[in-house]
């Protein structure tokens, strides 16, 4: 499920979350090697959603002319073909990086992508890249595939687990979400109810002047 780097049981500081999907592949393969060659840690979660420019049988052939490519003597040498969403975009990010070097393969371990949205990334706030979007970048009119059915017919086997696993956390989101609107709607009553009584207590006039100058939060 995951290259580039562990799974990781503790968020590193100043780690950078980002939803893929619905973002274009190459965009946002090119802002991913810029942030990592600057020293920070990037963390790309739903790779399956990545969206590529070009109608699906045109990419799909050329991804099938590419598994062609191999050593002439000894395969076990390389080129490697990953048919996973997450090793593609590791491989597009390794592209634009120099890896051979010691900068480029440090900037490397500071990267890991991840098809779905596995814990801990699942509890936490995940970012978008508006440069990378498609309904931002993309003409309306271009055609364009997703990646996971591009990965699932080259011969991905994991799709259905990773949409199955996504629909249980929507819906465990979907919960957690009525419940915490739940509770700031008590806890927005409870400060009206406290608002009235010190109204009661101090008088209209210094209750009015208490909340002028009481920041409130939205």
């Amino acid at each position: 499920m995951a290259r580039g780097a562990k799974l990781h049981r503790k968020i590193p500081a100043k780690t950078v979350i980002i939803n893929a999907n619905d973002h274009v592949f190459g965009r946002l393969a090119a802002t991913v090697a810029k942030h990592i060659l600057r020293g920070e840690r990037v963390v790309v979660i739903r790779c399956e959603g990545l969206v590529m420019s070009g109608p699906f049988l045109r990419n799909k052939l050329k991804y099938v002319r590419w598994f062609h490519k191999r050593h002439v003597t000894n395969p076990k040498r390389g080129p490697f073909h990953f048919r996973a969403p997450s090793h593609l975009f590791i491989r597009a990010v390794r592209g634009m990086v120099p890896y051979c070097t010691k900068r480029g393969a440090w900037a490397m371990r500071r990267l890991a992508a991840f098809d779905g949205c596995p814990p801990p990334y699942d509890k936490k706030k995940a970012f978008v890249c508006p440069r990378a979007m498609r309904r931002l970048r993309l003409d309306p009119l271009r055609d364009y595939c997703r990646l996971d059915r591009l990965c699932h017919e080259l011969g991905w086997q994991h799709r259905d687990t990773v949409k199955s696993l996504e629909d249980k956390r929507k819906k465990n989101g979907a919960v957690w979400l009525k419940e915490k609107r739940a509770k700031l709607d008590l806890a927005k009553k409870a400060a009206a109810g406290v608002d009235k009584n010190l109204a009661k207590a101090i008088g209209k006039d210094k209750a009015a002047l208490l909340d002028k100058f009481t920041v409130k939060s939205n």
